[in-house]
């Protein structure tokens, strides 16, 4: 099993998770059509399930065309079945989706939207998680509360560390300047500041990371350390506090 990255739109990734010996695929929130169509054409691979994280067209867009010229099925989370396009699998919270040799594990995690979900490959250890979290950053809350961010966030702190985060856009850089401001003295953080700048200067996405990264550099995950509750002028506050106030500076950052 592999994972092809596709740029969509203006800084949106698409996912080709492929079956080298079925030649078959899933698409994980295919912004748009065209470039799918392409990678699938180009290498003669057949598209079998749209796995769609969330709703926002940004990650469905592709849904229509690609069911229709393929005859995919769209796979998503059971309470957005009217906000999905064209879904046909209504998926729960902890459920094991298996369909030949793809089997992900479902982890609702609401936050940016209501009805989020994350689809984690298990046997690979490999995680899609939308725009709940980023490399280096979290999800805008739109539809949801802090702490429902929170609690989705403190989910993958129990992955293998080794596990790698496949995110919905490429926003690592903008995030490193906002880890860093508030993060100075990380030392694994700088490492990855210049990891990330060497991949940008050759054209290569920052993406995927991995759960240790995120846990040694991602503020959003790191908000109960004392030291970034002391740089926030918060040394009274609790975890979510803390991860409230940075939500909300990231916002106008």
């Amino acid at each position: 099993m592999i994972v092809k990255i596709i740029k969509c739109l203006t800084d949106n990734y698409s996912y080709l998770i492929i079956d080298e010996k079925l030649n078959t695929a899933c698409v994980v929130d295919p912004s748009e059509s065209g470039p799918i169509i392409n990678y699938l054409e180009n290498n003669h691979i057949n598209l079998k399930f749209i796995l769609n994280t969330h709703h926002h067209y940004d990650h469905v867009g592709g849904n229509k065309d690609l069911k229709k010229k393929y005859d995919a099925k769209v796979v998503g989370y059971k309470d957005d079945k009217q906000r999905i396009p064209e879904i046909d699998i209504f998926l729960k919270d902890q459920e094991i989706w298996k369909s030949e040799n793809f089997e992900a594990k479902i982890f609702h995690i609401p936050g940016h939207t209501l009805g989020h979900i994350s689809f984690y490959f298990f046997n690979e250890k490999i995680l899609f998680t939308g725009d709940t979290l980023f490399s280096l950053g979290c999800g805008r809350i739109f539809e949801g509360t802090y702490e429902m961010m929170f609690k989705s966030l403190n989910i993958f702190k129990n992955f293998p560390p080794e596990t790698k985060i496949y995110c919905g856009h490429e926003y690592t850089l903008q995030n490193s300047k906002f880890c860093i401001k508030y993060d100075k003295n990380n030392s694994n953080l700088k490492k990855k500041i210049e990891l990330i700048n060497d991949k940008l200067k050759k054209n290569l996405p920052t993406i995927p990371s991995t759960i240790k990264d995120e846990l040694e550099c991602n503020i959003f995950l790191r908000s109960e350390e004392k030291i970034i509750q002391k740089n926030l002028n918060l040394n009274n506050s609790d975890s979510l506090q803390t991860f409230s106030k940075l939500r909300d500076l990231k916002d106008n950052f």
